[in-house]
């Protein structure tokens, strides 16, 4: 099978240098692409290493809402050099009402500089939203997005949101937290999401699955990108459809957003 993780961040220090017996395993998996994104100015370089050694690897650059406020005054114009030297995708930005002690104001100044940048070049732009539906919602009915529209990483919006974001041109992607018990509601949102708009994404090395649909470890409960394979079978189910079937849509969908 040809599987494909819309979304993670396989440079993160938590891999502790690990990345080279994490690929071979994604490769024993099945995983032939994946998207990894870099989520402030700290890490943007190990996300170029990466991209070059791996061609597996789609980069993608973006200041993420937990870091606003430790961005540096030449942060945008850093940004833009990182997207134009690569011209594949932005993220992960966007906004973030959930977190502790985590203040809002600039957050949206930032995410609609940074989907500036997506729209004037038309490339993906991978987007994190809690607690802010309403917010991201109106920032992207009002201003420009890119014509081939835009993902909602790890969606656990609610169901009425679905069909207005939907028809602005979302894509939603299905993670590997929503396989837990308590995550019904969000694998249940999935069976209303349009075909043709459905990504599956591991965000490791966060959202890490139970132990029993685990088939690679890490130290701790990191999650290892090459569980996408387990996490495709859920998704599948969840939705109501066989793993092959939607090895296709994921494929096609893929393929389609991220043009690789």
């Amino acid at each position: 099978m040809r599987l494909f993780d819309a979304h993670n961040h396989l440079q993160d220090v938590q891999f502790n240098n690990n990345q080279h017996q994490i690929m071979s395993d994604c490769k024993d998996s099945g995983l032939i692409k994946m998207v990894t994104n870099g989520t402030s100015e700290l890490d943007w370089e190990a996300v170029s290493t990466l991209a070059k050694r791996y061609p597996q690897i789609i980069p993608s650059f973006g200041l993420h809402p937990w870091f606003v406020h430790n961005r540096s005054s030449n942060w945008l114009k850093r940004l833009e050099e990182k997207i134009d030297n690569y011209g594949s995708a932005v993220g992960e930005v966007g906004l973030d009402r959930g977190k502790k002690n985590q203040k809002y104001n600039e957050q949206e100044e930032v995410f609609l500089s940074q989907l500036q940048l997506s729209t004037e070049r038309n490339i993906p732009v991978s987007i994190h939203c809690i607690k802010a539906w309403e917010q991201i919602y109106n920032l992207l009915q009002d201003n420009p997005i890119p014509k081939r529209g835009f993902l909602l990483h790890g969606f656990s919006g609610p169901a009425e949101m679905i069909k207005p974001l939907n028809d602005l041109g979302a894509y939603f992607s299905f993670s590997g937290s929503f396989t837990h018990p308590k995550k019904a509601r969000q694998r249940n949102n999935f069976c209303k999401i349009p075909a043709n708009r459905l990504l599956i994404e591991t965000d490791a090395p966060y959202q890490s699955m139970p132990d029993n649909f685990t088939t690679y470890h890490l130290d701790g409960k990191l999650n290892h990108p090459a569980n996408i394979n387990s996490l495709y079978k859920i998704a599948a189910d969840s939705i109501g459809i066989t793993y092959e079937k939607l090895t296709e849509i994921a494929e096609e969908n893929f393929l389609r957003f991220f043009g690789n």
